[in-house]
């Protein structure tokens, strides 16, 4: 039996933005969480598009739970890449904890830690966002690569693999993974602080703020300009809907930034965009609680948290169906709506219709945050410690079974 609490470790690469459920797994009366990240906020490791808005995020993230920092080895540290990160120190933390949880496993300490793990016989849990085999670049031997990899990466090595949405839940299993070892661990903000911040809010300020009269239909972008992430759609959407005294907010920064303002102007709806540039995030449910729909257009979108934080100020959402968030949180018509990635024409029709209806489009924002009341912190350290309760049970249970067949061996060749 197992005496006094059970140490589990958490291996992250760095902290993000959204610990609610780490505060709430650190309450646990029997697990002892520790999160281990491989690296802190450090401008110096942002040197990626895809981290342009790192230093966005100044909400605190490393309180009310315990946490520490691993020291990086790597010659060439930085975020992104697979030699970016290398915490040698993570094999003692393994080593000292009853079960290993690893985010992800795109660097060289995640492997560290997922080998040290199997090599000790703890109980490991791997996760991951994916919801296409083909990654970024679409580099076609990391494809084949992940086809091989993945199945026995999930089924053999790992106990069990937490997924943060259904599309990545039904992306896991059509590798072929069993459905046992798949846990949905719900993708979350923080609900209660960017709800207390959407409800002080005053619309007709902060639309002030942006030169938009008050009585205007806001549409808001809020994501990096980047290829995958198709800003330009929005702008053309947009443009197509023609709705009489709306604006869009454009939410983000990124090397498409001068382009998406020429596009603006030569659509002849510069006077009605604005561009916001990068906006801190705890300014950002400012700006959602003073919009009446949110699009948001990606290509590649594995999970898309702007879904979360709009619905939860009351806003619904228009989405791509390459948006992951989109399956769960999106109720056609009750919540928001859904169009084929690329359909401008039908983007702005959905921008028609949302907007074509106070009445409607009040009740959608309404219906919009009570579905975020069960997608919260709570759904997710419940169903991540669940995760790790049947894990540690089954690693017990197989345990058992190996000691008592090592027994009925030795029994069967001592002398009588």
């Amino acid at each position: 039996m197992h005496e006094g609490k059970r140490k589990v470790l958490l291996v992250a690469s760095q902290p993000i933005q959204n610990v609610a459920p780490l505060r709430l797994m650190a309450l646990h009366p029997d697990y002892e969480v520790l999160t281990a990240y491989c690296s802190l906020a450090d401008a110096k490791l942002w040197r990626h598009d895809e981290q342009l808005n790192k230093g966005m995020f100044d909400t605190p993230t490393l309180d009310g739970y315990n946490w520490t920092r691993l020291a990086n080895w790597s010659p060439l540290p930085q975020l992104g890449k697979f030699y970016g990160l290398i915490n040698p120190g993570i094999v003692r933390r393994v080593l000292g904890s009853d079960c290993v949880v690893v985010f992800g496993h795109s660097y060289i300490s995640f492997w560290l830690a997922i080998a040290a793990a199997r090599f000790a016989g703890k109980p490991l849990i791997l996760t991951t966002d994916a919801t296409h085999l083909e990654p970024g670049n679409k580099s076609k031997w990391k494809t084949r690569l992940k086809r091989h990899l993945l199945p026995f990466l999930y089924n053999q090595v790992a106990d069990a693999v937490l997924v943060p949405s259904s599309a990545s839940r039904r992306f896991i299993g059509s590798l072929g993974v069993s459905e046992q070892r798949i846990v949905l661990t719900p993708y979350v903000v923080d609900n209660d602080y960017i709800e207390s911040i959407a409800a002080q809010t005053d619309r007709r300020g902060v639309l002030e703020e942006w030169n938009i009269p008050g009585e205007s239909k806001v549409i808001v972008f809020c994501a990096k300009f980047l290829p995958r992430k198709r800003p330009t759609d929005a702008l053309r959407a947009f443009a197509g809907a023609g709705v009489a005294n709306s604006y869009l907010l454009m939410i983000g920064d990124g090397p498409l930034a001068e382009s998406l303002r020429e596009e603006a102007a030569r659509l002849g709806v510069a006077g009605r965009v604005r561009f916001t540039g990068l906006v801190k995030y705890s300014q950002l449910p400012r700006l959602y609680a003073a919009s009446d729909v949110l699009i948001i257009t990606s290509e590649r979108e594995p999970y898309g948290l702007p879904v979360n934080e709009a619905m939860i100020c009351g806003v619904p959402v228009i989405a791509s169906d390459r948006v992951g968030a989109a399956q769960d949180l999106i109720r056609e018509g009750e919540t928001g709506f859904t169009y084929p990635c690329g359909d401008v024409d039908r983007l702005a029709g959905l921008i028609r219709e949302a907007l074509s209806d106070d009445e409607r489009l009040r009740q959608m924002g309404q219906a919009a945050r009570r579905r975020m009341q069960t997608w919260s912190a709570r759904e997710n350290a419940e169903a991540t410690l669940r995760a790790i309760d049947e894990v540690n049970v089954r690693h017990a249970s197989a345990c058992r079974r190996d000691w008592h067949h090592s027994s009925n061996d030795i029994s069967r060749n001592v002398p009588h």
